[in-house]
């Protein structure tokens, strides 16, 4: 069994809706509460406060501030789970020290068990969802590929709209073919396959580029919310409130074209094999001092317009499903981008040479940088699965 999560549209009532923006705003007041909590006792009494802890103090909680007894008590813990989360990242060195959510920034609440706090009512297309600490059915819409049991829910507010993260134990079953493929991501082909096959970028976000900066031209004449002065003026909200939707409007058709072009590969080949990227440190901010932070700026946008982290994710979890091999070589190592298919002779090339024409005299191999890289990729693959 594997745990899979879908999306639904919820469609609350204007009644329902009041309801889960006053359950909403508790759990921030708790997230804040907990916060404060830890903060408090380390820096007055240099005791770390944990998890445990504050959930062992959450019914006496409950007796102080009666309103959280309407909420589901499983909700409320994983809402104390969060803020462990977040102070587990800054120790670990991986996130700033948390910091107190306000109530139009907190996006939600979740419920960690589906016997206690919530029930769906629907066999994956549409259907309603049952929060019983609210007590009442809401009106969903969205449609599974693969049904199963649920276990989570989270409820979230974003850009006006309320959404159910439903996250099922399901088998999930998927068709593939019998061939192998090599993958090269990149900006100025998207994705270059051993095949010769080139899928190029969408450039969504170039596309709408325009019409942001227009808006966001018109919403620095506006009254901007400052802090302890004065609250955004209403026309500066309202050209917010566009500029979120044409966001979101990029974000949607990013991720449906990501899972697009996975499916097409992953339906015709059950061995993909590209190299393995570290797109955090790609993406990073060019450092101070440096001469060339346009250009780095410039880079890093188009890499995260693709979205090449999540096309490859995408793949990998598509074909492990229908019981293919996903493999990533070492970049390092391996270095497929200099490396000549033909006769494994490394060539050493910047980002502007374009085509791979081997060093070796015997050999002067031509092909595409990218394709020779899929190519490279893939012939790695093949002998780590023959080794197998």
């Amino acid at each position: 069994m594997l745990t899979r999560r879908i999306t639904f549209r919820l469609y609350p009532s204007t009644a329902q809706e009041q309801k889960m923006f006053w359950a909403r705003r508790m759990h921030a007041y708790l997230y804040n509460a907990a916060v404060a909590n830890r903060k408090t006792q380390y820096q007055k009494f240099a005791h770390s406060v944990d998890y445990f802890e504050q959930q062992a103090s959450l019914p006496g909680f409950k007796e102080t501030w009666i309103e959280y007894k309407e909420l589901n008590a499983g909700s409320l813990q994983a809402t104390l789970k969060r803020v462990d989360f977040a102070f587990t990242r800054f120790f670990q060195g991986l996130g700033k020290y948390p910091k107190f959510k306000p109530f139009k920034t907190y996006s939600g609440w979740t419920y960690p068990d589906a016997r206690q706090g919530f029930k769906v009512h629907s066999s994956g297309k549409n259907g309603y969802l049952e929060l019983r600490d609210l007590g009442f059915k809401i009106q969903m819409r969205g449609q599974a590929r693969t049904w199963g049991q649920p276990t989570t829910c989270t409820v979230v507010y974003r850009n006006s709209k309320w959404y159910a993260s439903i996250t099922v134990k399901c088998l999930p079953v998927r068709e593939t073919g019998k061939g192998s493929i090599g993958l090269d991501f990149g900006c100025h082909t998207a994705v270059a396959m051993s095949n010769g096959s080139m899928i190029e970028p969408p450039k969504f976000l170039t596309s709408t580029q325009s019409q942001v900066n227009r808006l966001s031209k018109q919403l620095r004449r506006k009254r901007k919310p400052e802090k302890k002065k004065h609250k955004a003026s209403r026309r500066w909200k309202k050209i917010q409130a566009k500029i979120s939707k044409l966001k979101k409007k990029v974000a949607n058709r990013r991720q449906n074209w990501v899972h697009q072009v996975a499916v097409d590969i992953v339906r015709s080949n059950s061995l993909i094999a590209t190299e393995k990227l570290q797109i955090k440190n790609m993406t990073r901010k060019a450092s101070s001092g440096s001469k060339r932070k346009r250009q780095k700026t410039g880079l890093n946008r188009s890499m995260l317009d693709i979205g090449i982290g999540m096309l490859r994710d995408a793949i990998a979890y598509k074909v492990k499903e229908a019981g293919g091999v996903f493999l990533e070589a070492p970049t390092q190592s391996l270095k497929p981008t200099q490396r000549c298919v033909k006769c494994w002779e490394l060539t050493k090339k910047s980002l502007s040479d374009r085509l791979h024409i081997c060093s070796n005299q015997s050999c002067r191999h031509t092909e595409d940088r990218d394709i020779n890289s899929a190519q490279v990729c893939l012939s790695w693959a093949r002998g780590q699965v023959i080794q197998h």
